[in-house]
């Protein structure tokens, strides 16, 4: 028998599930983890290892190429641009396959059937601002399912998996599934009764947990490395701004790969012989050398978690420089990601008003996803629907939970 499973295939982490007797049953895609970083590493010999294992490998400075966030790159032009990655010239596209083509077989290894079917997730908006680039993200992740060994593939909202999975609200009750991924923002109002689930609306916003740390990596950690100093004149008097561009990929994610190239080490080497503040750019040089961004990503994002539980925080930059660090305090988080904060009020307003409900109709808030646990996403739905109840339950899984429980239908 040839099995169908569900798949959340998300920016930060991944999992894999299948009902089993009307119960979701998720594969262990590591041992003893329910989820998989979505994170891949090149060794130079072209062998792909992912997950924690692919953390470690860059953890241990290993010579290789590294890549998070995969999902982010989706119905842009950067998926098709083939590089060299693993010892020869390949595209994204190809390496979110052969990621899905080694969940699918590690699935396959463990149940000794062939999977050929998948539910896979999609946010409600890839890019909530470009319909025809949201429609592209969708069917390029169809074609990376087909080269990755599916035959049959079908998605389904994130939002409305999880509330499929949604076991505690009241009969009739409606509720608000917040599903706040490494991505995407995304907000499904729904009424279950008797196992059966009334969506009434949906929306979403391209704003997740990438954007929370691009923001505080911005602020706090790239001035560090001379964003926001100044360059002297090669010709003439005064001083010029420093470029930004390099900054702001080097804070993004699914960016920080493409920036280990010749041409960029050349173009920082200059910036640091005109800087006015060299040995800022002297650090930029080392990271981009040593090929070091995705070791500072790490650290603005573990000092936001510490930030975010309520404790001041620094963003350990020491591999730099010997005592290099930036302050982060849990008032400095919340006015940094203020903006954010507007966005999402936002966002959920939109959905009501798609649904043409008052916030006094909902009576619930689901809290889906790692990124829904920072304090702006509670803190914008309290304000805009401050007499709903918080559920949190399976943050992490809720959505792999729906899928899998979809998967059995037509199965």
């Amino acid at each position: 028998m040839e099995l169908t499973v569900g798949i959340d295939f998300g920016t930060s982490n991944s999992a894999l599930g299948l009902a089993v007797n009307g119960t979701p049953w998720l594969v262990e895609l590591e041992p003893g983890e329910k989820t998989l970083p979505t994170a891949v590493f090149f060794d130079p010999r072209g062998n792909m290892r992912l997950g924690s294992a692919a953390n470690r490998a860059l953890i241990d400075g290993e010579e290789g190429r590294y890549m998070r966030a995969l999902k982010s790159v989706l119905g842009t032009p950067l998926l098709r641009e083939t590089r060299p990655i693993g010892g020869k010239r390949q595209s994204l596209l190809e390496v979110i396959a052969q990621f899905l083509a080694t969940l699918k077989q590690r699935t396959e290894d463990q149940l000794r059937q062939p999977v050929t079917g998948v539910v896979s997730g999609r946010p409600v908006h890839f890019h909530s601002k470009d319909p025809d680039r949201d429609a592209q993200a969708e069917r390029d992740l169809r074609e990376a399912y087909e080269m990755a060994g599916f035959t049959r593939i079908r998605f389904m909202a994130e939002p409305e998996a999880a509330a499929l999975a949604s076991q505690d609200l009241k009969p009739g009750e409606i509720g608000l599934v917040v599903d706040i991924g490494g991505g995407t923002s995304d907000f499904t109002l729904f009424r279950k009764d008797k196992g059966q689930v009334e969506i009434l609306a949906s929306h979403g916003i391209r704003l997740g947990g990438t954007h929370f740390d691009r923001a505080l990596s911005l602020a706090h950690a790239m001035p560090l490395l001379g964003m926001g100093s100044q360059l002297t004149r090669t010709l003439g008097e005064g001083l010029l701004p420093m470029p930004t561009q390099i900054f702001n990929d080097l804070a993004s994610w699914q960016k920080i790969p493409f920036l280990y190239t010749r041409e960029t080490l050349m173009k920082v080497r200059d910036l640091e012989r005109h800087a006015v503040e060299p040995e800022k750019l002297g650090r930029l040089v080392e990271v981009i050398e040593a090929e070091l961004g995705h070791d500072v990503a790490f650290a603005v994002e573990a000092a936001k978690i510490v930030a975010n539980g309520g404790k001041a925080a620094e963003i350990d930059l020491s591999l730099l420089e010997k005592g290099l660090s930036a302050g982060l305090t849990p008032e400095a988080l919340a006015e940094d990601l203020a903006a954010y904060r507007a966005e999402l009020e936002e966002a959920i307003s939109e959905t009501l008003s798609r649904a043409a409900l008052s916030p006094e109709a909902v009576g619930a808030v689901v809290y889906v996803g790692g990124s829904s646990l920072m304090h702006v996403v509670e803190k914008a739905c309290e304000t805009v629907l401050p007499a709903a109840r918080a559920l949190r339950g399976e943050a992490f899984t809720a959505v792999v939970d729906g899928l899998a429980l979809a998967s059995a239908e037509g199965a």
